[in-house]
C-alpha cells in the first residue's frame, strides 16, 4: 500500500505538504494482542471500545517513526467494524502513515484476527487517525522534516 503520495493536513491552510514514500508499508504489524475474557460484552465478543484502543495504541507506534516527542489523537476517521472478535483470538495492528502535514500526520489502521478456533485470517476493523505534534505546553509543533 505504501507508495508515492502527496500530503496535506486536511482543513489546514498552512499545511507543507510532503511528497514521497512515507514508510515500508502494512508488512509488519505495529502490535499484535491475544484477547481475553475481560475483554469481552454481554454477548461474548470483544468490546468495541478495547479494540479502539488497540487502534489508537498502534497508529501512535507508526506516528512515532515520524514524529518523536509528544503526540496527541484528534481523530479516528472511518472506523469501520467489519467482523466481530472473539476470546482468544489472535489481533495483529497493521499500519501506513497516509499523510504527513505541518503538525499532524494521519495513520490507517487496519485490524486482523487469526482465529483461534483455526477460522483463518480475517480483517475485522480498520481506521484512520490523526495525530497532533504537540510541544511541552501542549501546542501544535511542527513534525521534524524527513531525512
Amino acid at each position: 500500500m505504501a507508495g508515492p503520495v502527496t500530503n496535506r493536513d486536511a482543513g489546514s491552510p498552512d499545511a507543507a505538504p510532503r511528497t514521497g514514500v512515507l514508510g515500508p508499508g502494512p508488512d509488519q504489524p505495529a502490535i499484535r494482542v491475544a484477547l481475553m475474557p475481560k475483554d469481552t460484552n454481554a454477548y461474548g465478543t470483544i468490546f468495541g471500545g478495547i479494540i479502539l484502543s488497540y487502534i489508537d495504541q498502534a497508529g501512535a507506534v507508526e506516528a512515532h517513526r515520524h514524529a518523536p516527542g509528544r503526540l496527541v489523537t484528534v481523530a479516528m476517521r472511518e472506523v469501520e467494524f467489519h467482523a466481530p472478535v472473539f476470546v482468544g483470538d489472535l489481533v495483529s495492528l497493521f499500519t501506513e502513515t497516509v499523510r504527513i502535514g505541518r503538525t499532524s500526520l494521519t495513520v490507517r489502521v487496519i485490524v486482523e484476527a487469526q482465529r483461534s478456533m483455526g477460522g483463518g485470517k480475517v480483517k475485522v476493523t480498520e481506521a484512520e487517525v490523526v495525530y497532533v505534534h504537540v510541544d511541552a505546553e501542549g501546542r501544535p509543533h511542527p513534525v521534524p522534516a524527513a531525512p
